[in-house]
C-alpha cells in the first residue's frame, strides 16, 4: 500500500471529553433528545430539488436502508425514526432545515448532509448546539478538524488527497503536461484545486494554462469547454458535480477535444454521470476510487454486492442501479449502523461521537478490497485509501496501487 502524506489538520483532543468513564452507572440506559427505548430520530438534509438534485438518491437509500433495519427488528431493540428534508443544495434552506431538525423534531443527530456549502453553512450551529454533525456527503478537507469542531466528522476520502494524487500520477506519466482545469467556484471547488496544486508543487503550477470555473446556477459549462480546449491543454482536471460532469464530458466530444482526463470521484457515476454523457465519450476518464462499482461483474460474487443487490431490489425496486448513489448511500448509510450498535443504551450526543471517533478497521459493505474505515479522537478522516480506475466500456478498470493516508 501506498502512502500520500497531507497537511495535518489535527491539534489536539478538542473540545469534546472522550475519557472513558468508569463507574456503576455506566452501564444505565442514558438518552439525549432524539433516543429513547422505543426510537432513535435521525435528522437528514439532501438536495431532492435544484442543479444537485441528482444526488438525493443518496438520502432515499439511506431512508432505505432505515426501513431495512427497522424491519429487521431495530438497532439494540430501537426502531429508527429518519427524517429527511430537501436543502435545495442552498446554504440559507440547509441552515432552516438543520434548525428544524434540531429544535422542532428534535433529533439525536444530523447523519450526512450533502454539499460543502450547505455543510459550512450549518457547522457552527452543530457544534455550538452540540449536535453530531455525522459522516457529511462531502470530502472538504474541513471535515477533519476536531480541535476546532469535535461535533463534525467526515466520511469519504478528503478532496484534497484525492486531488494530490491525480496531480502526482499527472507528474509521474506526463511531466511536460499542458493541465486545464474546470473548476466548480465554491469551497468545494477551491477544497479540490488547492490539493490538486499541492500535489503539483509550486515548481509544476505552471503547468495549468487554464483554470475555467462556473456557478452551480449556470445553465451549462459549454463556453468553458471552449475555452479549455482553445487553451491547448492536454491534460483536464474536471472539479464537477455530476450535472456539470455530464455536460463537460458530452460537450469535449462535441468539441472534439481528447485530454487526458481526470474526473473527481463526486461524479463516478455511470448512472448519473456516464450514461447521460454518452459511454463512448466516457472512455479512458480517470477516476479516484474507494468503492466497488456494484455493477461490475469482477464484484458479481461478492457477498456485500450480493446484499446490496437484494435489498435494492426489496427496498427500491425501481430505482437505477447504475446511479452510484445508491450505492454511496448503502454504504454510508450501514457505517452509521455500525456507530448506533457501537453506542448502545448510552444514546447520548457525547457518545454517539465517542464511536463514530473509536472506529476500527470497519469494513463498511462495498469498499474495496483494502479499504477500511478508521478514526480516532485525533482523526476525523475515516477514509483515507483510494485506487486508480479508468472508465473501460460499462465498468471501470482498477490500475495500480491501493493509495493510502491513514494515520491510525
Amino acid at each position: 500500500m501506498t502512502t500520500i502524506k497531507r497537511r495535518t489538520f489535527m491539534s489536539g483532543l478538542g473540545a469534546m471529553a472522550l475519557t472513558p468513564v468508569f463507574s456503576p452507572a455506566i452501564a444505565q440506559k442514558r438518552y439525549d433528545d432524539g433516543a429513547s427505548d422505543g426510537e432513535i430520530r435521525i435528522g437528514n438534509i439532501m438536495p431532492y430539488s435544484g442543479n444537485a438534485s441528482a444526488y438525493g438518491v443518496i438520502g432515499r437509500t439511506s431512508e432505505a436502508l432505515m426501513k431495512k433495519i427497522n424491519d429487521d427488528g431495530g438497532i439494540n431493540g430501537r426502531k429508527i425514526n429518519f427524517i429527511t428534508y430537501d436543502d435545495g443544495y442552498s446554504p440559507p434552506k440547509a441552515v432552516e432545515m438543520v434548525r428544524k431538525l434540531v429544535e422542532e423534531d428534535k433529533v439525536l443527530l444530523v447523519f450526512n448532509p450533502l454539499g460543502t456549502p450547505s455543510n459550512t453553512a450549518i457547522q457552527r450551529y452543530m457544534n455550538t448546539r452540540k449536535v453530531p454533525q455525522l459522516f457529511v456527503a462531502t470530502g472538504a478537507s474541513k471535515w477533519g478538524n476536531p480541535a476546532q469542531f469535535p461535533w463534525t466528522i467526515g466520511w469519504q476520502p478528503d478532496y484534497a488527497t484525492e486531488a494530490a494524487i491525480y496531480a502526482k500520477h499527472i507528474l509521474a506519466s506526463n511531466p511536460n503536461a499542458k493541465i486545464g482545469v474546470l473548476m466548480q467556484n465554491d469551497d468545494y471547488g477551491k477544497d479540490y484545486f488547492n490539493g490538486f496544486k499541492a500535489g503539483l508543487g509550486k515548481d509544476n503550477e505552471r503547468a495549468i494554462v487554464q483554470l475555467s470555473t462556473y456557478e452551480v446556477t449556470d445553465p451549462t459549462v459549454d463556453s468553458q469547454m471552449i475555452q479549455l480546449k482553445n487553451s491547448g491543454a492536454g491534460v483536464f482536471f474536471n472539479i464537477t458535480t455530476p450535472k456539470f460532469a455530464a455536460q463537460a464530458i458530452r460537450k469535449a466530444a462535441e468539441i472534439n477535444w481528447k485530454p487526458v482526463h481526470y474526473l473527481n470521484n463526486v461524479s463516478s457515476s455511470f448512472g448519473s454521470v456516464m450514461k447521460p454523457a454518452g459511454l463512448e465519450n466516457s472512455q479512458g476518464i480517470i477516476i479516484a476510487l474507494y468503492r466497488k462499482d456494484a455493477n461490475d461483474p469482477q464484484w458479481a460474487a461478492a457477498p456485500d454486492v450480493a446484499a446490496w443487490r437484494a435489498f435494492m431490489a426489496k427496498y427500491m425496486p425501481n430505482a437505477d442501479l447504475r446511479d452510484d448513489g445508491h450505492n454511496y448511500g448503502y454504504s454510508v448509510a450501514n457505517t452509521l449502523v455500525h456507530v448506533l450498535k457501537a453506542a448502545g443504551d448510552n444514546l447520548t450526543r457525547d457518545n454517539v461521537m465517542k464511536q463514530a471517533a473509536s472506529i476500527r478497521n470497519f469494513e463498511a459493505p462495498l469498499l474495496l478490497p483494502g479499504i477500511k474505515v478508521n478514526t480516532s479522537a485525533t482523526d476525523y478522516y475515516p477514509i483515507q485509501s483510494v485506487q486508480l480506475a479508468r472508465v473501460k466500456g460499462e465498468t471501470f478498470e482498477l490500475f495500480g496501487d491501493v493509495l493510502s493516508n491513514e494515520s491510525v
